[in-house]
């Protein structure tokens, strides 16, 4: 059995690579399973920070296709091109893609069309808006996916109404939790930490990420105000991507208790996840990882790709309103905050059942 896997972008490592070690486990154990790794953008991307793949545990990409741009109907032709000539060099039963990105669909594009089965993880997800890009790759990809991997029940509800066959559809749980629990124990202390005089538990982190947001730079002021003030003075930590830190410092927002930061790596970001009293985020990622790791999580949006972080978890939705965020934020900082509780098969073990349900066919 050989797969080849395919990563579009750095949020895609950490769902790889709880994958690829339970592949290097089930070889050890004599099973026939070999992968490929492949990043469609380029060696020099600047968000693979040089820690990733230590971090992560795991091996570096075995290919570059290069691409890059921000057009993406000409992204995804050039990566269809690109990937061709990779599975065509590169023959495999099976491809592996991830998420909702231009580069998944386009990479299950080809594949089919090559005559190669297709997995998807984290298939299922919908928000049932095709205004939103992703929602559009999303629904190519299931639809031409031979394994569907979902991570709840929600997800199988979709595939379901939209006419998957049930065969096809594997609910195994959700990967990102299997690389949080790895990596629990690898967690490691920003050693800016001490010189801020943070103390753990008693400091929010404050994540940002989407251009929706920043395109509205009125509301964005208004939400970041409020997160400030009703911190009451606790300190805010932002690690942020530098267009997003230029955008809010442009606004010429100044408190004492608000420490922009750089973007971190994957183990000291975890470990400021975990030593949090509080998360505000725009991340679905980082509502999952709240969840797990029982973190009080505020989310900017009124969508969450797994609501079971809502309706299970220690997360909540409050869309781009800054009155309910002030009220979720008054009951954080009250620590009255509800106690959230692990869904089903969120439990670390999702990539061995992944792996072992191919090399079972």
């Amino acid at each position: 059995m050989k797969i080849t896997i395919v990563a579009g972008a750095r949020p895609n490592f950490m769902k790889i690579a709880p994958i690829t070690r339970a592949i290097d486990k089930a070889r050890g154990l004599g099973k026939s399973i070999s992968y490929r790794l492949v990043y469609t953008g380029r060696k020099d991307d600047t968000s693979l920070d040089a820690s990733l793949f230590a971090d992560l545990d795991m091996k570096t990409p075995d290919v570059y296709l290069g691409v890059e741009g921000s057009n993406p109907t000409q992204m995804s032709a050039a990566i269809m091109i690109a990937f061709e000539q990779e599975l065509t060099e590169n023959p495999v039963h099976v491809v592996l893609v991830v998420d909702d990105l231009n580069a998944t669909m386009s990479c299950a594009i080809v594949a089919k069309k090559l005559g190669v089965k297709v997995a998807h993880l984290v298939a299922g997800i919908r928000s049932f808006d095709m205004n939103m890009p992703k929602e559009v790759n999303r629904m190519i990809t299931d639809g031409l996916s031979d394994y569907l991997f979902t991570a709840g029940m929600v997800a199988n509800r979709n595939l379901n109404q939209t006419g998957t066959e049930t065969n096809n559809v594997y609910y195994v749980g959700n990967i990102l939790i299997d690389t949080i629990r790895y990596n629990r124990n690898r967690l490691l202390k920003p050693v800016w930490f001490s010189v801020l005089g943070l103390k753990e538990n008693a400091y929010l982190l404050f994540t940002l990420n989407r251009r929706a947001l920043l395109n509205d730079p009125d509301n964005l002021r208004k939400l970041i105000e409020t997160t400030l003030a009703h911190a009451n003075g606790t300190p805010v930590v932002a690690p942020l991507h530098a267009y997003v830190s230029d955008a809010i410092k442009a606004m010429g927002i100044d408190a004492p208790n608000f420490h922009i930061m750089p973007p971190q790596s994957y183990l000291c970001f975890g470990y400021l996840m975990n030593k949090a009293q509080g998360i505000i985020t725009d991340s679905g990622n980082v509502a999952e990882e709240a969840t797990f790791l029982g973190i009080p999580c505020i989310t900017l949006n009124t969508y969450a790709e797994h609501p079971e972080t809502w309706r299970m978890g220690t997360n909540e939705l409050v869309g781009e309103d800054s009155e309910a965020l002030a009220k979720a934020m008054d009951t954080l900082m009250r620590g009255e905050w509800k106690h959230g509780e692990l869904p089903e098969r969120w439990d670390g073990r999702t990539a061995e059942r992944i792996v072992q349900i191919l090399t079972e066919e």
